[in-house]
């Protein structure tokens, strides 16, 4: 998962910076930072990410010549924003 994938995976949900943040249990700022390449993550923050996201129905298409990128497995009413 590279930081351009998280973006369109936030894009294809229509999910906020702190929606995620949410879903993930981490700050936005970690998220915001990781999206724009300031900063890596840690192992942990990265897993809760990449989790909230694939519990929403993301799957991460690795490079396949095209380059990395997301797709939904679902689109539900479910898929929609984190309750807070």
């Amino acid at each position: 998962m590279n930081p351009a994938q998280v973006r369109m995976a936030r894009a294809a949900l229509n999910w906020t910076l702190a929606d995620l943040a949410r879903a993930a249990g981490v700050h936005r700022n970690t998220i915001s930072n990781f999206e724009t390449g300031r900063y890596g993550g840690s192992e942990e923050a990265v897993a809760a990410i990449r989790k909230a996201l694939e519990d929403a129905g993301v799957i991460f298409v690795p490079e396949n010549g095209a380059g990395p990128g997301v797709r939904l497995a679902k689109r539900s009413t479910d898929a929609s924003a984190p309750e807070a």
